[in-house]
């Protein structure tokens, strides 16, 4: 499992990219870390990976910390948003290079994806498009045999046949290796299609880290009209529930309740409600409304 706790971290003149962020990847599942620019998705992967120092806090793989840590560094597969690889290398001579610093490095699997993906293994990496950087840097990562795989941006600029193949590795691994994920993505509706759990970012700082499912049966939108209604109604019927965003058309109060249904139905019955519509909401609906979206965007979603 992968731990985060209280992890600051600030770059020149003052900019702080983490602020006090706190991550839990519980093994065998596939968490996804989203956020918009800049909230520090890179940067805290980074940390994990070892290959930034935090300035506060802690990182844990398995209990162990990471920065300069060889054995822990062994169990995780990687693939950065910009993937690195020695330009005058071939694609076999990757392989090999890679395979002399992990010792489950898996050759069959290696030429076995390698074939699956379509890609020649005598190629050079500098003739590959960004798309094909990816996916080579995918099989390279997945080669290893990681029990732990952290993936920034791994499916942007490929496309939708490669992304499902991509993530069908991916899961065929959580399922038979219990295989533990971290992947950070914009690609929302990807995400929510796949993954376990949801941790969303904004400036350096966790909103919400919750199980997926759990998330999306305890944020609804609301639809309400009273029958008897008094200046204060929707106030009264909502207190102590978390609205993060309320406005009245005509007589119809339409919300956005962070709630289960069960509750905003029980406490709506002591009213006389002849409107009363639970609607649920996706991630990227979710993340707009958390983060504070535009006007226009949550235009859209009411």
């Amino acid at each position: 499992m992968i731990r985060v706790q209280n992890a600051d971290k600030s770059y020149e003149k003052g900019t702080k990219a983490l602020d006090g962020l706190c991550i839990n990847v519980e093994r065998g599942s596939i968490y996804g870390l989203v956020g918009t620019n800049g909230a520090g998705k890179t940067t805290i992967i980074r940390s994990i990976m070892g290959i930034l120092m935090l300035d506060a806090g802690e990182i844990t793989v398995d209990d162990e910390t990471v920065y300069d840590n060889e054995q822990v560094k062994q169990r995780i597969g990687y693939v950065s948003d910009d993937p690195f690889a020695y330009r005058g290398y071939t694609l076999n001579e990757m392989g090999a290079y890679t395979a002399g610093l992990y010792e489950n490095w898996n050759e069959d699997r290696f030429r076995t994806m390698l074939a699956d993906y379509n890609l020649d293994g005598k190629a050079k990496l500098s003739s590959l498009s960004k798309g094909m950087r990816k996916q080579a840097a995918f099989i390279l990562a997945m080669s290893v045999m990681p029990e732990h795989l952290v993936l920034d941006e791994p499916i942007d600029g490929l496309d939708p046949l490669v992304r499902r193949k991509t993530w069908k590795y991916i899961i065929d691994d959580v399922a038979e290796r219990e295989m533990t994920v971290l992947v950070s993505s914009h690609n929302l509706r990807e995400m929510e299609g796949y993954c376990d759990h949801i941790g969303i970012i904004s400036e350096g700082r966790m909103v919400i880290e919750r199980d997926l499912e759990d998330l999306k049966t305890d944020v609804h939108k609301v639809q309400v009209a009273f029958l008897d209604e008094e200046e204060d109604t929707f106030a009264k019927a909502m207190e102590g529930m978390k609205v993060i965003h309320h406005e009245k058309r005509g007589s119809v109060h339409v919300a956005i309740v962070c709630e289960s249904a069960e509750k905003i139905q029980e406490t709506l019955q002591d009213y006389n409600t002849p409107v009363l519509d639970l609607l649920p909401l996706t991630l990227e609906e979710i993340f707009i409304y958390e983060l504070g979206g535009d006007s226009h965007e949550i235009d859209n979603i009411i």
